[in-house]
């Protein structure tokens, strides 16, 4: 196991100028971390309040797109555009003068490269469920001992992690946003889960945002591993243009030389490796799927099948996705607040035989049209936000119960009320919506749903 390398006299990136746009979650750390690594950094964030945080952290602060960009590359945060729908004014700065645009990702890659590490990069991406596979990978590598870290896009940012040695795992949850900036990283293995439409306002299209997603799989060589999901066409069709070894797996069908669910028996080819049932955690065909990419990271990094079984079955779950809240009157209510789009929600709707369904916000491309081979699974549907309205004329033609709260705070005990009267045993928040119209984020908006549940269920037992 190494330590951390923190020594002053780790400097990698000495005499580099770099330029950090949008200093959230991901932004400040990494610059930061970089002026501790010998970077000449200066940062910049549209909001004024982070521009003075950065300022009280003794980091230098100027907008590299006033005047000649004068850095050797801009680190932009992902949440900020560099092409579509309009560049950021710095990364259009940074591209007239020829900079790269990249992320911390590449960063944590190089740094480690020049600490003399040769420690594996193991990436996750895909449309759904690369959260729950990242951390479950990393629960899986920790229960089996061995040394890892998780973080990127799930948190926390991938400057923030330790520089792990030769026999360490970096398990990284990887955006599209974050794919696209990066130049270098080779992931050795990586995983691409599913692809359905989303953030298309960034990629021009489902061909762009595909492309963005298979860079996954890029610098890739013969000897390392490509886990890809086989339950959607878009994923299914890189195949052909892999260059390492592919271990296909899939959430229900067989997979020759892969790993897969047969009915609740997680298997390969030389047999069962866990009755899924046994890990309470990951229900549904879409966790049956996460599980599989997730088993064959695990055995492709050498876990035995003892030591995978153990691992899934004790892995506690991620909040915000399918999380079992609370149990009120015979009622269970869940927390699917990660549930932004409607592929998404369809995988939580699929998990349950009947529920009444809180769903709504700031609607995604598409609407909720595609999920009505689900619709006779709602009881009643609660809508809330920006797209009620919309959604309760989907569900009116389709003849689906429903009635529009607007808020979450109105919404939970209707939902409550419907199901104790006993229209369903499961109270389902998976709102097919970005929560941005009424929330910060989904978290905000499943932590709220989280504490309502828990005042009801106080209000019940008094």
């Amino acid at each position: 196991m190494s330590a951390p390398r923190t020594a002053p006299e780790f400097r990698p990136f000495a005499g580099h100028r770099v330029a950090v746009v949008g200093l959230g979650r991901a932004g400040l750390p990494a610059a930061l971390r970089l002026r501790d690594w010998g970077a000449e950094v200066a940062c910049w964030d549209d909001a004024e309040a982070a521009r003075e945080e950065a300022a009280r952290a003794g980091l230098a602060v100027a907008d590299p797109a006033a005047g000649r960009f004068r850095h050797d590359a801009l680190l932009l945060s992902p949440g900020i555009p560099h092409l579509l729908p309009r560049p950021h004014p710095a990364a259009a700065a940074a591209r007239a003068a020829g900079a790269p645009i990249l992320s911390d990702v590449e960063y944590l890659f190089r740094a480690v490269r020049a600490a003399g590490s040769t420690a594996r990069f193991l990436g996750i991406t895909g449309t759904n469920g690369k959260s729950t596979t990242t951390a479950l990978i990393h629960h899986l590598l920790r229960r089996a001992g061995l040394e890892a870290e998780a973080g990127g896009n799930l948190g926390p940012a991938a400057l923030s992690l330790n520089i792990l040695g030769s026999s360490g795992v970096y398990a990284l949850e990887m955006s599209s946003y974050t794919l696209e900036r990066v130049a270098s990283v080779r992931f050795n293995l990586g995983a691409m889960l599913n692809l359905s439409p989303d953030h298309l306002d960034r990629h021009g299209d489902m061909e762009g945002y595909a492309a963005a997603k298979a860079r996954i799989f890029a610098r890739q060589r013969p000897e390392d591993l490509a886990v890809l999901g086989m339950d959607d066409a878009w994923s299914r069709g890189l195949r052909a243009g892999l260059v390492a070894r592919c271990v296909p797996v899939s959430g229900t069908a067989p997979q020759p030389g892969g790993i897969w669910a047969e009915g609740p028996l997680l298997r390969d080819e030389s047999g069962p490796l866990l009755d899924l049932r046994e890990a309470p955690a990951l229900p549904g065909a879409h966790n049956a799927q996460n599980a599989a990419a997730a088993a064959a990271c695990a055995l492709g990094l050498g876990l035995s099948r003892a030591a995978l079984a153990e691992g899934l079955r004790s892995y506690p779950g991620l909040p915000h996705r399918q999380e079992a809240v609370a149990e009120v009157a015979g009622v269970r209510f869940v927390n699917d607040s990660k549930a932004t789009n409607a592929d998404s929600a369809a995988r939580a709707l699929a998990s349950y035989a009947r529920v009444v369904w809180i769903a709504g916000g700031r609607a995604k491309a598409g609407g909720i049209g595609s999920l009505a081979p689900l619709f006779p699974r709602i009881a009643r549907a609660v809508l809330i936000g920006e797209a009620a309205e919309e959604f309760a004329r989907t569900l009116a033609a389709h003849g689906v119960p429903h009635e529009i709260a607007g808020t979450l705070e109105a919404a939970v005990p209707a939902a409550a009320a419907a199901a104790f009267a006993g229209a369903a045993p499961v109270v389902l928040l998976s709102p097919a919506c970005a929560s941005f119209d009424q929330f910060s984020g989904f978290e905000a908006r499943g932590e709220r749903f989280r504490a309502l549940v828990r005042a009801l269920q106080v209000g019940r037992a008094a």
